[in-house]
């Protein structure tokens, strides 16, 4: 009796989970692929390739004298080189830009990019006004921008003038009319996630009454079973029978697993510790300056490649020097007691003692411009998000293996490079199936990093 009425009351609980918990999972699963549709993984993120779908075609019309491409090349040449100091519609530690291209002719312009200060020394009138208006701030010399690029910069500003719009705003920005709706997909999946958390929890703890319901339940079935006459000796034995703790204790069996267990879990200990000897992941040491990338890569988005320098054409990225800091801190939060550090060490021409937080073994040979430059690779790949980081911590393990896996899954960028053509088509030839990765290049040989 009470064996058949534990089992009717256990279905009815299954039957109450599932009917509760399918519209959730239902709306989970809705909402998951409505973000899909639109171009959002499930985490909330939208795709690169709807927007650079759009911008070449949206970038058109009222482009301000420049084509789609040479805007949408300005757009990405502005803010890996300009945003940091100028706005369009605003002045940040520079003027704004608006107007730039009726104040001053494109031959002008080109030059002054270049090297300001050369253009300021040869008495240019109007240079040496723009120069004292703006507290005599010097702006740094960009040679590196070809004539083209500048003059990419330029119509993209025109593109942006009175605050941008239409057509021209979005492909300038990459599709934004489209990240904007995938992220209100986006938090549609969010709130859909949060439901079924709640949900979920609820049913926990209906099922953990409902537990304590049936085992209160269930004594008192005990007791009234065993005030009665009439009961045979199976249904007597069956209400005295008691759990045999006593030999599941002096179990063989179960001494043996544990023991195996036991054994097991001492054995995973001491090879994870000996495996973390000399790995510094998670390392954050306290720097002499509070410098927060939050604020300057993330909430200012201001180009890693700004402040170091060398990242996309040298082995290593260099640490800025105090000269990078003040090209705004000379203007910007002056009396931080922070920014002062940075006076205090120009003023006593010493380095600044920043402690170095990702640090390769010196067997090791690692070349920065080869991975960001030629690979594609971006800063986020092997530091994580830097961008949210008031405190910059080693986020990626940096083993061998590490980078032996992230060499075996990475496919090559071959296109329009003729180096690779003879490579491809013997890989190709020999197995097509599989991409051609770095792996496939030789880039797990040993002497590729230790030579």
């Amino acid at each position: 009796m009470m064996n058949s009425f534990l089992s009717r009351t256990s279905s009815w609980v299954l039957a109450l989970f599932l009917a509760l918990a399918g519209p959730a999972l239902a709306q989970d699963a809705a909402s998951t692929a409505n973000v899909s549709k639109a171009g959002v993984a499930p985490g909330g993120a939208a795709t690169a390739s709807a927007g650079a779908a759009a911008a070449p075609a949206a970038a058109a019309p009222g482009s301000g004298g420049g084509d789609a491409a040479a805007i949408a090349a300005g757009d990405a040449l502005f803010k890996n080189n300009c945003a940091q100091c100028h706005a369009v519609n605003d002045k940040v530690v520079g003027p704004a830009l608006a107007g730039i291209s009726k104040r001053r002719t494109i031959s002008w312009l080109i030059p002054w990019v270049h090297n300001s200060s050369k253009v300021i020394a040869s008495g240019d009138e109007y240079a040496v006004k723009l120069f004292n208006d703006n507290g005599k701030q010097q702006m740094p010399a960009f040679p590196q921008l070809s004539d083209k690029e500048i003059t990419s910069i330029i119509a993209w500003v025109t593109s942006q003038e009175g605050g941008g719009g239409g057509a021209a705003a979005t492909a300038a920005t990459g599709g934004v009319t489209t990240g904007n709706a995938a992220a209100a997909d986006g938090a549609d999946a969010s709130g859909g996630g949060k439901y079924m958390d709640v949900l979920l929890i609820v049913l926990v703890v209906v099922l953990i009454v409902l537990v304590v319901t049936l085992a209160i339940i269930a004594n008192l079935m005990k007791d009234v079973l065993q005030g009665r006459k009439d009961l045979d000796g199976r249904d007597v034995e069956i209400l005295e029978q008691r759990f045999n703790w006593a030999g599941l204790y002096q179990s063989s069996a179960l001494r043996g697993i544990v023991g195996v267990v036991f054994a097991l879990v001492l054995l995973y200990v001491g090879v994870q510790s000996v495996m973390a000897v000399g790995l510094t992941q998670g390392y954050q040491p306290t720097q002499p300056i509070a410098f927060s990338h939050k604020i300057h890569a993330g909430e200012n988005n201001i180009n890693c490649a700004y402040c170091h320098t060398s990242v996309y054409k040298g082995k290593s990225a260099n640490i800025p020097s105090a000269n990078i800091c003040m090209n705004c801190h000379s203007q910007i939060k002056t009396e931080s007691p922070e920014i002062k550090k940075i006076y205090r060490a120009i003023e006593r021409k010493q380095p600044i003692q920043w402690v170095r937080v990702h640090n390769l073994p010196d067997l090791a040979y690692f070349n920065h411009s080869q991975h960001t430059q030629v690979g594609g690779i971006q800063c986020q790949t092997c530091h994580g998000p830097i961008q949210n980081m008031e405190v910059v911590y080693q986020y990626s393990a940096l083993t061998m293996g590490w980078c032996i896996n992230c060499h075996r899954e990475t496919p090559l960028n071959t296109k329009g490079n003729a180096y690779y053509d003879n490579l491809v088509k013997l890989h190709d030839k020999s197995n097509s199936a599989v991409p051609f990765t770095v792996s496939s290049n030789g880039g797990t040989e040993c002497s590729k990093c230790h030579y």
